[in-house]
């Protein structure tokens, strides 16, 4: 456990540490399979002891959460626009879709910042704003806060955990990473309760 833990610590004070979290943020944006959340924090928790740089840290999941968004974006907007355009008029489908772009146009900034905290939901939501062609200016201004904010919540949630177990740092590392889960679990069932509700009001 002690050499594989060295190991990390090697990994996380190289440079390479910066490229290598821009990359796992920016995949895990539209391939929402890599683990960009866990390699967030347990940079974080090790950064409790000077290296890496807790601002670069930081700086590095932000911009590969923006840029892995737009990349979302504009498959959406490619590919999934097309398709809409082609769905027909008395479809369920076509006013599924209809819905969306409605739903996206009102509270386009809302549902984006919120659905960066879940994973999967968040490629679902920036795949469909691309598709609807959600204006790109206000994407990228939503994205940005989404991202920022997103990227520090990881950060502190990381750093305080390892500041807690300095002494046994791979300890901080489950205990951050396990509230990560648990705040993650607690967003989604908000999430289903809050569309119960909508559900049976317009009922």
């Amino acid at each position: 456990m002690e050499s594989a833990l060295d190991l990390l610590r090697q990994l996380v004070t190289s440079p390479v540490v910066y490229l290598l979290l821009f990359t796992l943020t920016a995949v895990d944006a539209f391939f929402p399979v890599v683990p960009s959340e866990a390699a967030v924090i347990t940079a974080a928790v090790l950064a409790t002891g000077g290296n890496p740089n807790l601002a670069a840290v930081t700086a590095s999941a932000a911009l590969g959460a923006i840029a892995g968004d737009h990349v979302s974006y504009a498959i959406g907007r490619g590919g999934g626009a097309r398709r809409l355009a082609n769905v027909p008029k008395d479809s369920r489908r076509r006013a599924s879709s209809e819905w969306a772009r409605r739903a996206v146009q009102r509270h386009g900034g809302m549902i984006l910042t919120t659905a960066r905290y879940i994973p999967g939901g968040r490629t679902a939501v920036t795949l469909t704003m691309g598709a609807v062609r959600y204006p790109l200016r206000s994407f990228l201004v939503y994205d940005m806060i989404a991202a920022v904010t997103w990227a520090l919540y990881n950060v502190l949630l990381g750093y305080f955990g390892g500041t807690a177990f300095q002494r046994d740092p791979l300890r901080g590392i489950l205990t951050g990473l396990g509230l990560s889960v648990v705040v993650t679990v607690l967003i989604e069932v908000v999430r289903r309760v809050r569309h119960r509700r909508r559900a049976a009001v317009d009922r």
